[in-house]
């Protein structure tokens, strides 16, 4: 897929480290010009300037998802750095409280959803006319193998992650013979700099895949890159799960 994003404009949320990170070097590698947004600012500076030492072309713009205006305000900042916008990748997620349902409380609750649904929900909301008005391209939402199983004493990250599927399914109806594709990919078990090297976490996590080994962000990645590219213009609506094999148990 070398160069299948030159001269285009992509906004990646949650870049400032793991997942969106990976995301965002692989569509700046492959011609993007990325909006790398993250609410830790000087995460998501160091990414951009990583991928400029590349030769590459990125911005950093600190975002809180959750809130609404500063969602309108990553899709307005990607047009007037980047002249319009072409993909959109929301990753940004937390996880939440580990707790059982009814040591959650209230505001928890609605700070997982906030993040993990209304994030999407808004993002979308300025994505899509955005994206339209550019002549079409795509999305791909981040959801989670946790969209299609149970985790116990993470009611809310796993309640966000199916919506996250639901909603993908919608739009992508909605806006189907209007030039933007919207898909999702579902990670399963992914190393993240504070699990690297640590075996003791990692090793009965990585038992539970088919394969018997943690995923690399970059493996996401791929996934996101090519949903989005040309290669995938027949896709829309749909998810590709990267676990391993965790959902063959």
């Amino acid at each position: 897929m070398s160069k299948s994003f030159e001269g285009k404009v992509a906004v990646v949320t949650g870049a400032g480290g793991g997942i969106g990170e990976a995301v965002a070097h692989d569509l700046a590698l492959n011609g993007a010009c990325v909006l790398v947004v993250d609410v830790n600012g000087a995460n998501a500076d160091s990414v951009a300037r990583s991928i400029r030492e590349q030769g590459r072309e990125a911005v950093a713009f600190c975002a809180d998802v959750s809130v609404l205006e500063q969602s309108q305000a990553v899709v307005e900042r990607a047009g007037q750095v980047f002249g319009a916008l072409h993909y959109a990748v929301n990753n940004a997620g937390i996880s939440g409280r580990f707790d059982a349902l009814d040591g959650v409380d209230v505001d928890e609750w609605r700070k997982v959803m906030g993040v993990n649904l209304d994030g999407v929900f808004f993002g979308m909301k300025f994505q899509l006319p955005a994206i339209e008005n550019a002549g079409g391209g795509a999305i791909v939402n981040i959801a989670s193998i946790y969209a299609h199983l149970g985790l116990r004493r993470l009611d809310a990250y796993t309640a966000s992650k199916h919506a996250v599927l639901g909603l993908t399914r919608s739009v992508a109806i909605e806006y189907a013979t209007r030039g933007v594709r919207v898909n999702a990919v579902s990670p399963g078990p992914i190393l993240t700099p504070l699990t690297r090297g640590a075996k003791e976490q990692t090793d009965p996590i990585a038992a539970l895949t088919a394969m018997k080994r943690m995923g690399e962000p970059v493996e996401i990645a791929k996934a996101v890159s090519f949903l989005l590219s040309p290669d995938a213009s027949f896709i829309t609506g749909t998810e590709i799960v990267v676990d391993g094999g965790v959902l063959l148990s």
